[in-house]
């Protein structure tokens, strides 16, 4: 038996919110995301975007858990009129297939293709996640990384 057997998605409620905004304070983490709010310490202006997310039926938000514990979040929303998916996993969760196993539900679920992920040059470990669902780096681009206050290269991925 793998170790991430026991992973499931569901649907994101309200209550979730709390969990995913303690994952995202990980000062790890929130550098290797790049890409985050300005100031992820503003938990009402994080419950605000996120609970708005919920309502939105161009987002799928879904909640990965291993057993009873919440371990990360995954979405798949719309970026530039196309399908795109992003993932959050708790740091102490990272390396152990539970991101990889998430996004395979999630796009077992979410059939839309072509489906775009895009990771900071550097997030090794994102990277690996999406190879490993099929998608293949199609590109680059460069954009403003809040958390490490500097312009950056984020690779783009694309499944087809």
């Amino acid at each position: 038996m793998t170790h991430y057997s026991q992973i499931v998605i569901r649907p994101t409620v309200l209550a979730d919110l709390e969990s995913f905004f303690r994952f995202q304070l990980n000062e790890e983490a929130n550098f290797l995301a790049a890409f985050t709010s300005k100031d992820p310490t503003d938990k009402p202006a994080y419950l605000e975007k996120y609970a708005k997310h919920l309502a939105d039926p161009a987002i799928n938000m879904q909640t990965i858990l291993s057993g009873e514990t919440i371990v990360g979040s995954m979405a798949k929303f719309i970026m530039h009129g196309d399908a795109a998916i992003t993932y959050w996993l708790d740091r102490q969760h990272w390396g152990k297939g539970y991101a990889t196993e998430a996004l395979k539900r999630l796009l077992a679920i979410e059939t839309t293709r072509p489906v775009f992920g895009r990771v900071a040059f550097d997030n090794v470990g994102s990277r690996r996640v999406l190879e490993k669902c099929g998608f293949s780096m199609i590109g680059t681009d460069k954009g403003f990384a809040n958390a490490r206050q500097a312009e950056i290269e984020e690779l783009i991925f694309k499944l087809a």
